[in-house]
């Protein structure tokens, strides 16, 4: 059979010690690992590949793998350009064309954008926001504020925790907080809004119980099994299609508060290369 394609795979270089970095005079040649027709495949070229600390004989597996890999696309390459047509050529080179303006284009837009665009976003305007677009923030999940305490049945002062846990006192809160250094995972304040699916991975002694039941105010709530005690207060709860807390949107509202903005800009930046391209006489329409 005519041989059509040759490659050259210089198994010599495989090893771990031949593709650690190593000096070089500047005389001298660097050898190609693997060669399709005239395209070379150089160490320095899948040095970046291999994980540090790999043993020679992993080396090797990955080397090799790349190396099919790699002459693969090139032989695909080559049958593709042999048999390519004059139509396929121009679609590629004009496909080719506008890829690179638009990659010349997007980078210069974002040059532009992140000199320009004001980022700061005031609370009055996160609140303006809101108010206005109130029905495009439903909630697509079960929220939940509440405080919870998980410890191990082997503390001593359980029943003391248990107590201040149920206080009100702002001085009992404390001392529970001075403690967290004694329990598994703590939140014992109450004011944030919480997803409940992340809760229960935090309580995993809850994810039992029905969602229902969860979802309702609860001073207190203590669960305990063979080693642990969780304790938890149900402040307030939100249901799938209630609005959203302001509170907890509120990172969502400034990400779409700032891509207002940077459209916007984009339009202001597009209209004054427009107006001075024409004032330039850069730009004529006949």
């Amino acid at each position: 059979m005519k041989k059509t394609v040759y490659i050259v795979i210089c198994l010599v270089f495989l090893s771990c010690d031949y593709l650690g970095i190593q000096s070089k005079k500047a005389e001298e040649v660097e050898a190609p690992i693997a060669s399709v027709y005239n395209v070379n495949l150089y160490k320095k070229d899948i040095e970046s590949f291999l994980p540090k600390n790999i043993t020679k004989e992993d080396s090797v597996v990955l080397v090799k793998s790349f190396i099919n890999s790699w002459a693969k696309q090139q032989l695909f390459l080559k049958k593709a350009e042999l048999n390519a047509t004059e139509a396929n050529n121009e679609n590629i080179n004009s496909l080719v064309s506008n890829y690179r303006e638009s990659l010349f284009i997007n980078e210069y837009k974002e040059r532009l954008i992140k000199q320009e665009l004001d980022t700061l976003v005031l609370e009055d305007e996160i609140e303006e926001f809101y108010l206005k677009n109130k029905e495009n923030f439903k909630l697509n999940e079960e929220l939940i504020q509440l405080k919870y305490l998980h410890f191990g049945r082997e503390l001593i002062d359980k029943k003391d925790i248990v107590k201040k846990f149920k206080s009100s006192k702002e001085e009992d809160l404390e001392s529970l907080e001075s403690q967290r250094i004694n329990f598994k995972s703590s939140r014992l304040r109450d004011s944030t809004w919480l997803s409940l699916d992340n809760v229960l991975l935090k309580i995993p002694l809850f994810a039992k119980e029905p969602k229902e039941k969860l979802l309702k105010i609860s001073k207190f709530i203590q669960k305990e099994d063979s080693l642990d005690v969780y304790l938890v207060a149900v402040k307030n709860v939100l249901k799938r299609n209630d609005l959203a807390p302001l509170s907890y949107i509120t990172p969502q509202i400034k990400q779409l508060i700032l891509h207002k903005r940077k459209l916007e800009l984009i339009r202001e930046i597009e209209k004054t290369l427009i107006n001075d391209a024409i004032q330039n006489k850069n730009f004529k329409e006949y």
